[in-house]
């Protein structure tokens, strides 16, 4: 037995014990299941949002990224710093409101916000689509690692189920409470080992930073640079609007909104979570310096860049703690994607079928779809070959439809109607759906357009079909409603 192993599976014992023992002191009702009874402080919803954020996306999907694209990776540098920064103005209302009117989940928002259930229904469904693909690449990440850091002892299928195991264990125990406790040690680990490796892989094999961007670009002229075509310019700022947009979006992200404890709790995280996020710059140099010392790595396999490198320039035990490291970047937002999505289905979509049903019996329900959840998802993982970055792209495409009914509710003059709004998210999603599923990209459907056009990301087209729909709606059932009040005076 190597000496990765017994490294990998303490990390594994310890996120299962430190999540289990998450529960103490607490009665698991539906509100502390949740939001964690609404009571956390500045530094635990820090580490809840970094652990959301800062996933197995950020150990191996951005490292796989530079070494497999090199310049339009730092698309991700640029649409995280713009997420914190919208913080700071979009997520204190939010809070504020969902306080007042004790909500649970993202969907609540929309109804309580548009006066209309079957609006929330939708936002829910869109929410699940949108998770799937969210937790599969977490699944997928914890598979690469596990079997790679373990030198193959442990197949990539047997980590997935364990680590699907384990997290649904102390999900349906300790709800929100044992993700937030175990994203403490995720982030003390991956800031350490990332850091250390970003700095010591340039300057192990090349001899320093500036030295390795010397040898990429010599050895592949302009791979440093955005392309002509295809992930060009506007390629990468409609992404980047797309997904900065779309960062509050996902349903479990939304939801550690409502574990904060007071409003201002978003302020002070919206100053330091962007020094936070230099840390991603560790991350590429990693995958840079993987480009010329582990060539030929392709398609899905480029995530696995940065173990490749780390293996042959550690001992096993180092490589353990990298894997170790990995484990939590996986088990972490996991856990809140179990349980925003177990959340949707018992709340958002079961209890409007049941509106007498109690808030205990919500909260036995949707401990018992964590299970149900987790089992979906590891079927799309073992049947899947994206890439980590695309499962990402695909999700960001379907939530970011949302972000346009969320703005506009927060205005004090709405000027979407809950039809508009629905409206707009159906044709915003229909259309990330239908070219998803057929293939199609804007330079495929619409080949006469010039090249920056046909280069734009198709989930920003579907945004603006999104707006455009919602407020023609809006008008036309304004004047609608006008008409019928009038014909009734």
């Amino acid at each position: 037995m190597n000496a990765a192993l017994p490294i990998i599976a303490l990390a594994v014992v310890v996120a299962l014990g430190l999540g289990l023992w998450a529960r103490s002191g607490h009665d698991m009702n539906l509100e502390q299941w949740t939001v964690g009874g609404r009571g956390f402080g500045t530094m635990l919803v820090f580490l809840l949002m970094a652990g959301e954020v800062y996933t197995t996306f950020t150990f191996l999907g951005a490292s796989g990224w530079a070494y497999g694209k090199g310049g339009p990776t730092y698309y991700i540098l640029c649409y995280l710093c713009l997420i914190y920064l919208i913080s700071y103005w979009l997520l204190p209302p939010i809070w504020r409101y969902a306080k007042q009117n004790t909500l649970f989940s993202q969907p609540d928002f929309y109804t309580a916000k548009y006066q209309s259930p079957w609006l929330g229904v939708l936002v829910a469904l869109v929410g699940l689509v949108a998770l799937v693909p969210y937790m599969v690449l977490q699944l997928k990440g914890l598979g690469i690692i596990v079997a790679t850091a373990s030198y193959g002892a442990i197949p990539p299928t047997v980590a997935i189920w364990i680590g699907a195991a384990t997290v649904t264990a102390y999900v349906m125990a300790s709800g929100v409470r044992g993700s937030a406790w175990n994203s403490v040690i995720k982030d003390v680990l991956i800031l350490s080992v990332v850091v250390f490796l970003g700095l010591y892989l340039p300057y192990h094999f090349y001899g320093g930073i500036e030295p390795m961007f010397r040898a990429i670009d010599q050895a592949k002229p302009g791979f440093l640079a955005l392309p002509e075509r295809g992930q060009s310019a506007s390629w990468f700022a409609s992404t980047t609007l797309l997904t900065a947009l779309g960062g509050w979006m996902f349903p479990h992200i939304f939801g550690s909104i409502y574990t904060a404890r007071e409003a201002n709790v978003f302020r002070r995280n919206a100053v330091f979570l962007p020094l936070y996020q230099l840390m991603l710059l560790f991350v590429f140099l990693v995958g840079f310096a993987a480009v010329l010392q582990v060539p030929g790595l392709k398609g899905p396999d480029v995530d696995l860049a940065l173990f490749r490198l780390s293996i042959e320039a550690f001992p096993p035990w180092f490589v353990g703690v990298i894997g170790a490291t990995g484990v939590f970047t996986a088990l972490v937002p996991g856990s809140m994607i179990l349980i925003a999505g177990a959340t949707l289905v018992a709340h958002n979509l079961y209890r409007p079928m049941r509106p007498s049903a109690t808030d205990a019996s919500i909260g036995r329900l949707a401990k018992l779809a964590t299970p149900l959840l987790a089992l979906v998802c590891v079927g799309f993982t073992l049947h899947g070959g994206e890439t980590i970055v695309q499962l990402l792209l695909m999700g960001y495409a379907f939530v970011t439809q949302l972000f346009p009914a969320l703005l506009t509710s927060l205005w004090e003059r709405n000027p979407l109607t809950k039809e508009g709004a629905a409206a707009g998210i159906v044709a915003g999603v229909g259309t990330v759906a239908a070219t998803a599923i057929g293939g199609h990209t804007m330079a495929s459907l619409f080949p006469a357009l010039p090249g920056a056009i046909q280069d734009v990301n198709i989930g920003a087209v579907a945004l603006v079909l999104n707006v455009v729909v919602a407020l023609f709606v809006s008008l036309a059932t304004r004047r609608a409603s006008s008409g019928k009040t009038a014909i009734a005076r």
